[in-house]
């Protein structure tokens, strides 16, 4: 398979698309894939959820100026509770994380191999998948560190804005803006800088890890010498992978802005007269209202679900099948995967007689 450039790679990506999902059409396994596809591109990004956090770090330590002198006063069975809660958070999403993991590693298994079944992909990549899970910790990790270690002196100083703060009184805005200055352009870097991780480990090591059952170090070595190679291309087309899907969801949004607001007054509409027509009910009708505004409550939603299926399931195929492609010619395992070579001249399959 030929090396296609950033730009080349978005016809046939679209072209792919519409094969996989469409070729032949069946609503189930649409669906099906709609969903993996937006669960695991859509809603399974590394580093995009975490940038927000590590941006809110600097605004919630400022306010702890008032929350601190308290906390003597809460009793310990609170915050060993409150404990117990974070860690449990932290472990459902860990797992939540880690069964993604799989199916990103199963997804890219049926569109290598265009095949719309789930199971082969996610048992065939077990190990794989649980050591690209670790290595997204340990990732996410050292650069959550960085970010705490970067926002220390900032917290520093919006402690200090707070706590000068007479009572009663207002934060001196020149300090706070003083201080907010040189944060933005940090966290701007911060952010291209997840961005960054993201696109390297789920394009461009992931398949190193998936088909070659490389480790973390020798996929870095395999994408990082094609990087060196093509510094052009390869930062063209991370900048197209983050342009284009904004670019189609800003579409996509426009296009259904009005169908969407219509149907959302319908449904306000709809509740607000079961609502109005129950208000005085008691007992067994009463009931039935509330049973009727959560039963169209729950069919609003279904459409909601059903409307992000269909809408943003292509939409993240595609996006999967732009890195695909893209890397593929410039990795030949994966590119003979897609394009088998065909066979060279003089040579038959094994087992056929020669004449």
């Amino acid at each position: 398979m030929h090396a296609m450039s950033a730009a080349d790679a978005i016809s046939p990506a679209v072209l792919r698309t519409k094969d996989f999902l469409f070729r032949p059409f069946r609503w189930g396994t649409f669906l099906k894939l709609g969903l993996v596809a937006l669960i695991t591109e859509g809603q399974g990004s590394n580093f995009r959820s975490s940038t927000p956090s590590s941006h809110g770090g600097g605004g919630s330590s400022s306010g702890q100026g008032a929350m601190i002198p308290s906390l003597a006063n809460i009793p310990p069975l609170w915050i060993a509770e409150g404990v117990a809660a974070i860690l449990l958070a932290f472990l459902i999403a860990a797992v939540i994380f880690y069964l993604i993991t799989r199916l990103r590693f199963a997804f890219f298994h049926c569109l290598v191999h265009n095949t719309k079944l789930i199971r082969p992909g996610w048992e065939l990549y077990k190990e794989q998948s649980s050591r690209f899970f670790w290595l997204n910790v340990v990732v996410g990790a050292c650069y959550l560190l960085i970010v705490g270690l970067i926002a220390i002196p900032f917290a520093a100083g919006f402690w200090r804005v707070f706590h000068d703060m007479q009572p009663g009184g207002n934060p001196n805005i020149g300090l706070i803006i003083g201080l907010l200055l040189p944060l933005l352009p940090i966290i701007f870097l911060l952010v291209v800088t997840a961005i960054a991780l993201d696109i390297v480990l789920r394009d461009w090591m992931l398949p190193h890890i998936a088909l070659e059952n490389a480790s973390a170090g020798e996929a870095w070595s395999s994408a990082w010498a094609r990087i060196r190679a093509e510094k052009g291309q390869f930062f063209a087309y991370a900048l197209l992978r983050l342009i284009l899907p904004i670019i189609a969801s800003i579409a996509i949004f426009m296009i259904l802005l009005i169908p969407g607001l219509v149907l959302a007054g319908a449904v306000a509409g709809v509740e607000f007269g079961i609502h109005s027509a129950f208000a005085n009910s008691a007992g067994s009708a009463s009931v039935a209202g509330i049973l009727l505004q959560v039963f169209f409550g729950l069919v609003a939603f279904g459409f909601l679900v059903l409307a992000s299926i269909c809408l943003g399931g292509p939409l993240s195929t595609a996006t999967r099948e732009y890195a695909i492609l893209f890397y593929a010619g410039r990795y030949q395992v994966l590119g003979d995967l897609l394009y088998p070579p065909p066979l060279q001249q003089g040579s038959m399959p094994e087992g056929l007689p020669a004449v």
